[in-house]
């Protein structure tokens, strides 16, 4: 029987433990190490399954499970993550991964992980599915928070990085008026008042790396 085809997108040592974790079971069928290299490698090989690092480089690891969920629908994503936050494993899971991992966890989880999304169903690490559970039980009519849009997500992350408004216009090729259009709604609708409160918040969205 045919055995389904894995592409892995991390660090290139951690894919290779992965890859000799799910050999022989599953077939990896290339191991790539950034975002943009990952969309264009799904495009191409069409895999079964993709185990993506949450902090791919180059694009966000939103963004890139987002275009490649839109690009591949059929293809079941599975989030490796070193943070067990049940906010980022949530939103994950609603938008476009079908599962989430905890990369500690893959020794022993992951065969069964792939298995489970395989057969169409969500797999989350146990320890991280209590925290759902517990934070539903919480707030079961809690109304969803806001969420930012896929704009104001890229220019958030290029303010975080330190770039000045016309820099990011210039990155985004948009108007700097509409750089600071953004900036400051985001700053509004989400409490901001400084710009290191700005910074802290997309440490929160992990736009950038926690420091």
């Amino acid at each position: 029987m045919d055995r389904s085809r894995i592409l892995i997108a991390d660090d290139a040592l951690l894919a290779e433990a992965f890859k000799d974790l799910i050999e022989p079971d599953y077939q990896v069928i290339k191991v790539v190490t950034d975002g943009k290299t990952l969309l264009s490698a799904a495009a191409e090989l069409k895999p079964d399954v993709v185990l993506m690092d949450m902090d791919m480089s180059l694009l966000n690891e939103s963004e890139v499970g987002l275009e490649l969920k839109k690009l591949l629908p059929a293809t079941k994503i599975i989030l490796l993550a070193m943070n067990d936050d049940p906010a980022l494993a949530s939103k994950a899971l609603c938008q476009w991964s079908s599962g989430y991992l905890l990369k500690k966890s893959a020794e022993t989880e992951l065969n069964r992980a792939i298995g489970e999304v395989l057969r169409g169903h969500s797999y989350v690490t146990p320890s991280i599915a209590q925290k759902l559970i517990d934070e539903f039980i919480r707030t079961p009519h809690q109304s969803r928070a806001k969420e930012l849009t896929a704009r104001q997500r890229q220019v958030l992350q290029l303010l975080a990085e330190g770039h000045s408004m016309k820099e990011a216009a210039e990155i985004l090729n948009i108007a700097v008026r509409t750089i600071a259009f953004h900036k400051y709604r985001i700053m509004e609708d989400f409490g901001l008042k400084t710009n290191s409160d700005l910074v802290r918040f997309a440490m929160r969205e992990h736009l950038i790396p926690d420091v």
